[in-house]
């Protein structure tokens, strides 16, 4: 698939706020609807792990995962199939003991006991992976997984008219995780999350609203994580990701929709906990679900979009300002 060179360079209110879009590749549309990424690095190969359905939301989702030595030529190393139910929204990490790790949840078809469950599955290259464990309660999403310390830390979001709040799990080794604050946060329709830690243990959030309060929210907490500050970040944020740089900086992801539905990037400012808007990646539509890597000097940004026509996967370099 062909990459495009953009050398888009994009001024802001500062000469220090400048950021490039170095290229911009379509690394899969084999599905007939490929969406929700996520991004890692692994023995010195790329992964990138997503959905394929007939559409955004189908029961026949499954979770796919390639693979790539250079960035730029991709091969399908596992399709991972549940009979029954919608696989979604892939994340893939490396487990402390070297193991990658994808999780996902699994939406069932109406009418069952349990309409969602979260699941782990485990694998030591990327194209075997071992049977699916069930983690968290159900009908709670473990949306995104953080190690931290040899621990994986995780929100959960309740998916019923019931449970419309996020709670905050952990475990030793991904697959049996415990409750640690049942009640994280409740105000408006809390779901998708992801968290950060810094060097001195603090724990930061970043989390989606949806329905009459769409605002994301940021969150901090020190050990042992049970006591939260949070602050309005004034931007809806869909499919939330972020990533802390070598030199300190934190840049934020997801879909953007004031203005019109587009995946972006944005500096964050942990100590005023804010939110800047600085780059827009090329997309439109149905877009959003980045993966976040640093890598050789550059920002790797995996995402979806339907821009171009058909809703495939995209991948990124981002040439980023200096700090100094």
């Amino acid at each position: 698939m062909k990459a495009a060179s953009l050398g888009l360079l994009l001024l802001f209110s500062s000469p220090q706020e400048k950021a490039e879009i170095v290229t911009v590749r379509k690394i899969w549309d084999q599905g007939p609807h490929n969406a929700f990424t996520d991004l890692l690095r692994f023995k010195d190969r790329w992964f990138c792990v997503f959905r394929e359905g007939a559409g955004h939301e189908s029961p026949d989702g499954i979770l796919r995962v390639i693979s790539s030595a250079d960035g730029e030529a991709w091969s399908s190393e596992a399709a991972i199939a549940m009979k029954g139910a919608d696989l979604r929204d892939a994340k893939i990490t490396v487990a402390p003991d070297g193991r990658l790790m994808l999780s996902g949840a699994a939406a069932y078809a109406p009418g069952g006991k349990v309409a969602y469950q979260s699941f782990s599955w485990f694998s030591r290259d990327g194209r075997t992976w071992d049977e699916g464990i069930k983690v968290a309660e159900p009908e709670f999403w473990l949306w995104r997984v953080t190690w931290h310390k040899g621990a994986a830390y995780g929100i959960g979001y309740g998916c019923t008219d019931k449970n419309k709040f996020v709670r905050l799990y952990s475990s030793k080794e991904g697959a049996q995780y415990k409750v640690i604050v049942p009640i994280l946060f409740d105000k408006g329709y809390p779901n998708e999350t992801s968290l950060l830690f810094l060097d001195d243990d603090t724990c930061l959030c970043l989390l989606r609203r949806d329905e009459a309060e769409k605002t994301a929210q940021m969150g901090v907490s020190k050990p042992p994580y049970t006591k939260w500050t949070w602050k309005d970040l004034k931007a809806h944020l869909g499919g939330p990701p972020w990533i802390r740089l070598p030199d300190g900086r934190i840049i934020a992801a997801g879909r953007f929709v004031d203005g019109g539905w587009r995946t972006s990037l944005a500096w964050i400012d942990a100590s005023s906990m804010t939110l800047k808007e600085f780059l827009k990646l090329p997309s439109g539509g149905d877009t959003s679900y980045p993966g976040l890597v640093w890598h050789d000097g550059m920002l790797w940004v995996s995402s979806y979009s339907s821009h171009e026509g058909k809703t495939s996967i995209y991948l990124a370099k981002v040439k980023l300002p200096s700090s100094k």
